[in-house]
């Protein structure tokens, strides 16, 4: 049994605490013991997010090893970084031979949902030791 949005919404309406979905069912139809491994997996962030996320943790860091870090192709890593530029989030400063980063932690998060927060709380939160 497989259950939509709007149901488990309604379901949450209905219900103060947790919602008790079979064990062997989620939104997406994948059952708990199900290996994604060769599948497809997803994470609840962005790449975006894993990229700001690695430039964060060390700015020198050079685009081949983000790329590593997040799981996706340097250019790929190239284009988000490019993004990242023009939605003025990311500095690109040139050190010598070396192109370090800067995180303009101010600049609020660009959806509607969370645009109430900014880049320096979602980095906070999953920096945080």
């Amino acid at each position: 049994m497989q259950f939509s949005f709007s149901q488990v919404i309604e379901m949450a309406r209905k219900n103060s605490g947790p919602i008790n979905l079979p064990d062997s069912q989620f939104l997406s139809g994948h059952s708990k013991n199900q290996d994604t491994s060769a599948g497809s997996h997803w994470t609840f962030l962005s790449n975006h997010a894993h990229v700001l996320v690695a430039l964060c943790k060390n700015p020198g860091l050079v685009l081949r090893e983000v790329s590593f870090q997040v799981g996706i192709t340097e250019r790929a890593v190239q284009r988000i970084v490019d993004d990242l530029e023009e939605g003025g989030i990311l500095t690109k400063e040139k050190v010598g031979r070396q192109n370090v980063y800067r995180v303009n932690l101010q600049k609020p998060l660009r959806h509607p949902l969370e645009s109430h927060k900014n880049i320096g709380d979602l980095i906070s939160m999953i920096l945080k030791s």
